[in-house]
């Protein structure tokens, strides 16, 4: 036999691995990289790919409870507002208080409704507390009250002293939001809610004087 073609003990193991390695490469250059080969396993995950922890969400209950309490509480504001403009003989101030108002608070239903499903947090229902006077909203009695009055001046009257009420009880949500919350447009919304809300106070409270 040919001394060159003796197989040794050196040369099997030199062989054996220059075959591994020739397989190896070949797998490597064939993958497509979408898919894990034989025997290997998956890159990891980027921690970017990781569910969100509850604790990073981008709402707590404070947020969410202000979104579900404030969404009622504006919408009976422009049902109000549209309830006093249907009537005729109204003071031109009065009206376009009336017209401001549903105005500014039909988007901000629309936005907070919104919030909410993004979030994907459904309202906490322990957490809706008006507070005592319930937010200042008006009783089913006092919203009959305003829907039956015929007389334009005695319905002024009532919408200005019910909004104000209503108004005060929502300036003290969104102060609670505003120390409590964590969501940066929630904030920002009850700090607009504040800052609006207390102009208009003023401004009904100077209508009621001169009426």
């Amino acid at each position: 036999m040919n001394p060159m073609m003796r197989s040794t003990p050196a040369r099997r193991i030199g062989l054996a691995t220059a075959a591994v390695m020739i397989l190896i490469a070949g797998a490597a250059c064939g993958s497509t990289g979408t898919e894990p080969t034989a025997g290997h396993s998956m890159p990891p995950t980027p921690a970017s790919a990781s569910p969100t922890p509850a604790a990073e969400k981008p709402a707590n209950r404070d947020d969410v409870a202000f979104a579900a309490m404030m969404i009622p509480h504006h919408e009976q504001a422009v049902w109000m507002s549209d309830t006093l403009l249907a009537k005729q003989g109204l003071d031109p101030e009065v009206k376009a208080l009336a017209e401001q108002i549903r105005a500014a608070q039909q988007p901000e239903i629309d936005t907070m409704k919104r919030w909410l499903e993004e979030w994907g947090t459904p309202p906490d229902h322990s957490q809706m507390d008006h507070g005592d006077d319930g937010g200042g909203m008006m009783t089913p009695e006092e919203m009959r009250e305003l829907r039956d009055e015929t007389d334009a001046g005695q319905a002024q009257r009532q919408f200005l002293e019910a909004m104000i009420k209503h108004h005060q009880g929502a300036v003290r949500m969104a102060q609670a939001e505003v120390e409590q919350g964590k969501n940066a447009e929630a904030i920002a919304l009850a700090r607009t809610i504040i800052a609006t809300q207390q102009e208009e106070i003023a401004t009904m409270e100077g209508i009621l004087d001169r009426l």
